[in-house]
């Protein structure tokens, strides 16, 4: 196994961002595959409603591929996997909740394998993205995508 690679977020800012005007949708979600395009198409309709239109594209994407992270392998028995969708006056703000303590890493696929590039992609498309410790068992990983232009 490949050593993993850190988020290349600054560790000094993990703060996390604030809602403006309390903007935020909270969702919870079945540990299941089904519940990924489920939870894509309410952050679809939420950008829409916000005029995040611009960043569809990439917060789906990120959304995937954390809530997918979480589904396979932040999996605890009786437990929902949270979803956040925060506007900031920065952007957009995506965070996954799960129970499990297991944390993510960006460890190198093996040559060929059909997984693992995830965090990757959430990587190169994210401004900045980490892990956070939550009220409660288990953690929150989030990542923020700046969104330009009016009404934001």
């Amino acid at each position: 196994m490949n050593d993993p690679i850190l988020p290349s977020a600054d560790p000094t800012d993990t703060a996390p961002a604030q809602p403006q005007n309390g903007e935020a949708v909270v969702l919870r979600w079945r540990q299941t595959a089904r519940s990924v395009p489920l939870a894509r198409g309410e952050l679809r309709r939420t950008l829409e409603r916000w005029g995040g239109e611009a960043v569809e594209d990439a917060a789906s994407l990120i959304l995937s591929e954390l809530l997918t992270n979480a589904v396979r392998h932040g999996r605890v028995v009786g437990r929902e996997i949270e979803t956040r969708f925060l506007r900031t006056s920065e952007g957009l703000r995506i965070e996954v909740h799960d129970a499990s303590e297991k944390q993510p890493s960006m460890a190198l696929p093996a040559e060929g394998a059909e997984g693992g590039r995830g965090l990757h992609l959430v990587d190169a498309l994210a401004a900045k993205w980490g892990v956070d410790e939550r009220n409660g068992p288990g953690k929150l990983v989030w990542a923020e995508l700046p969104v330009g232009g009016e009404p934001w």
